[in-house]
C-alpha cells in the first residue's frame, strides 16, 4: 500500500468511477445500441450496467485477496517476464483509452463549432494541462475527477427541454427484439462502461480500500442511471431511423434547448465536455505511466513525457471517421477481451494458486 499522504478517503472512488464511464462515449452511443435493440435498449443499458458491477464485484476479491496492483498481482502469479509482458498489454489499453478519448473529442469540436482548428495546436495545448495535472500526482487527478462530476453536471438537467416534444409511446412494445439482438447491443454498450478498469491501479492509493467498494458501486449505478435517463428521452424524440442517421444523437438533442441568453446551446455543451473527458485521458495516461514506472523502475516524469509524446502523435496521426471508428472498435474489443474475459479469469485462477500454495506451505510445515 502507498503512504498515507499519498491515499485518498473510501467515498472519492464513487467520482473517479463515474468520471472516467462517462466520457465521449454518452455523446453518441445511442446509435451503437439501437442498431441492434431498436427501443428495447434501455434493458440493455440495465444489462450492461449489471454486468459491469458484477465485473467491478470480480476486481474487488482479487484485490483485496492480495492488497496489491494488477502489475504486482500479475508479477506474483505468473512470475517477473510473463507479469510484465500482460502488464505491457494493460498499459497499451490504457493508453488507447486516452487516444481515442482525445480524437473523439477534437473530432467532435471540428464537426459541431470550429472546422478550421488546428488539431496539432488544439492536441499540444491539451496534452500540456494533462501532463500538469499528471505529474502533480494521483490526489490532483482524483480532484480532477471530483470537479469533472460535479461542475458539469447542470448539463444533464438541459435534456429536459426535449421531453415535451417527446413521444414515449415509442418505447413500446417491450421486448419485440430477439434475445441474440439484445445480446449484441448489450456488448456496444460495455464500450461506453470501459474505463472503470483502471481501479487496478489506484487500489493502493485509497485508504481502507476494502470500505471503497460500496462507492464504486454506486458510480457505477449513477453512470447507468444517465446513459438509461438520455437513452429514454432519445428513444422518445427521434425515430429509429433518425437515430440511425444521429452519429452524436445527444447533441442533436441540444440543438432542442432554448435560453434568453444563449442561441446554440450545444456550444456551451460541448465546451463544458471538457471537464468530463479531462480526467478520463488524466486517469488513462496516470495508470499507464505508473505501469510503465513499475515495470522498468524509471522516473514518473521522463515516463509522463514518453507516454504523452504517444498520446500526441497517434493523436494527430489518426484522421477521417473510418479510422477513428477502427482505433475506437480495437480498443473496445481489446477492453472487451482484457475486462470480461481476462479479468474474470485471472480472479478464478488466483484462487486455485493461493490454495495450491497455501497447502505446499502446510505440508512443509
Amino acid at each position: 500500500m502507498e503512504k498515507k499522504e499519498l491515499q485518498i478517503s473510501p467515498f472519492l472512488v464513487f467520482f473517479i468511477i463515474h468520471a472516467v464511464q462517462v466520457g465521449v462515449g454518452v455523446l453518441g452511443f445511442q446509435r451503437l445500441i439501437m442498431k441492434s435493440a431498436g427501443n428495447d435498449s434501455w434493458m440493455v443499458v440495465l444489462a450492461a450496467g449489471l454486468m459491469v458491477n458484477i465485473v467491478i464485484w470480480l476486481m474487488y476479491v482479487l484485490l483485496n485477496r492480495y492488497q496489491k496492483d494488477i502489475i504486482e498481482i500479475q508479477k506474483e502469479l505468473f512470475g517477473k517476464w510473463i507479469g510484465s509482458l500482460i502488464s505491457l498489454i494493460w498499459i497499451i489499453y490504457w493508453l488507447m483509452i486516452g487516444i481515442v478519448t482525445l480524437r473523439t473529442y477534437i473530432e467532435i469540436v471540428e464537426v459541431w463549432m470550429f472546422p478550421t482548428i488546428n488539431t496539432y495546436m488544439f492536441c499540444l495545448i491539451f496534452i500540456i494541462l494533462v501532463y500538469y495535472c499528471v505529474v502533480g500526482g494521483f490526489r490532483i487527478v482524483t480532484g480532477l475527477s471530483f470537479f469533472g462530476v460535479c461542475i458539469p453536471f447542470y448539463l444533464f438537467f438541459t435534456f429536459f427541454f426535449p421531453v415535451e416534444f417527446a413521444h414515449f409511446r415509442n418505447l413500446l412494445p417491450i421486448w419485440n427484439h430477439s434475445i441474440k439482438e439484445i445480446a449484441l447491443s448489450t456488448k456496444d454498450m460495455f464500450l461506453s462502461y470501459l474505463g472503470f478498469s483502471t481501479l487496478l491501479m489506484y487500489y493502493p492509493y485509497i485508504k481502507h480500500p476494502k470500505q471503497s467498494q460500496k462507492w464504486a458501486h454506486l458510480g457505477n449505478l449513477l453512470t447507468a442511471v444517465i446513459y438509461l435517463f438520455i437513452l429514454i428521452i432519445t428513444i422518445g424524440f427521434f425515430s429509429e431511423k433518425q437515430v440511425s442517421k444521429q452519429i452524436w444523437a445527444t447533441l442533436s438533442l441540444w440543438k432542442i434547448v432554448e435560453m434568453p441568453f444563449v442561441e446554440r446551446f450545444e456550444y456551451i455543451g460541448i465546451t463544458s465536455w471538457v471537464l468530463i473527458i479531462l480526467p478520463n485521458i488524466c486517469f488513462s495516461v496516470w495508470a499507464s505511466t505508473k505501469g510503465i514506472q513499475k515495470i522498468f523502475k524509471l522516473k514518473p516524469k521522463k515516463v509522463a513525457v514518453v507516454i504523452l509524446g504517444i498520446l500526441f502523435c497517434s493523436t494527430v496521426a489518426v484522421e477521417g471517421r473510418e479510422n477513428i471508428d477502427l482505433l475506437n472498435n480495437s480498443m473496445s474489443y481489446l477492453g472487451l477481451c482484457l475486462v470480461f474475459i481476462y479479468l474474470p479469469s485471472l480472479t478464478i485462477i488466483s484462487f486455485f494458486i493461493s490454495k495450491i500454495r497455501r497447502g505446499k506451505v502446510e505440508k512443509s510445515s
